[in-house]
């Protein structure tokens, strides 16, 4: 029963550094499964790893080889759609326009095996609930919808109600959970000892009863303590 449970730990602890290598190696958009091939991708490295655990057959080099090859594998797919754009279409997929000036392309629904209930709910994720609000919608290539609305329907800007600009400026998270965040510090133009300053002149006499703490710029220092939220 100990073997078993240590070849187990083993092939796990060996399955996760494989597949923690390989998504530092095929980069963020894997994680984020941009298109469906990304996603099924996803599936299949898991899929290797997880059925591994249960045949005594497999050992840790057949784990490294599978992960190993399907990994390069996904990566030559994306070296060749980075390559050669006329590859993209086969491989990742392409965007379709399903709303155009606000007709639904029923051509175009139906090719991509949609139907007008699930059209519906990838409008109301975009705070669309009628068809008649909607100017154009593009099916991106995982799944979601990008959508444009009506001029009537859509929400008026700053230049559209001639009001002033305003410059627009990051928040940097500067305390989480008590803890200084010393690497954002220089963004925000702190460094410790001007923090614990300001936190001092705020009456706190620590960083650690500090929750959150965030700088944005032309703004005061945002903070809540722990017993702010008890």
């Amino acid at each position: 029963m100990d073997l078993n449970f240590f070849h187990i730990f083993t092939e796990l602890l060996i399955g996760f550094i494989a597949l923690l290598f390989l998504t530092k190696v095929l980069g963020k958009t894997e994680i984020t499964q941009i298109t469906t091939f990304d996603f099924v991708s996803v599936l299949v490295l898991g899929e290797l790893v997880g059925n591994a655990l249960y045949d005594d057959k497999i050992g840790i080099p057949e784990i490294l080889s599978a992960v190993g090859v399907w990994g390069f594998l996904i990566y030559l797919t994306e070296l060749l759609t980075q390559k050669f754009r006329s590859s993209r279409s086969l491989l990742e997929g392409k965007p379709a326009i399903i709303i155009n000036k606000g007709k639904i392309d029923y051509n175009e629904v139906k090719k991509n095996r949609l139907d007008l209930n699930q059209l519906q709910h990838l409008l109301r994720a975009k705070d669309i609930f009628s068809f008649s609000e909607c100017y154009y919608a593009i099916l991106e290539t995982d799944g979601t919808i990008s959508a444009m609305k009506k001029q009537m329907f859509s929400t008026p800007t700053k230049q559209d109600l001639n009001l002033p600009l305003q410059h627009t400026a990051l928040p940097i998270s500067v305390i989480m959970d008590g803890e200084i965040i010393q690497e954002n510090l220089p963004f925000a133009q702190y460094d410790k000892d001007k923090l614990s300053q300001e936190l001092k002149r705020l009456g706190i006499a620590s960083h650690k009863e500090v929750l959150y703490a965030e700088w944005q710029e032309n703004m005061p220092l945002y903070i809540q303590k722990y017993e702010e939220n008890t």
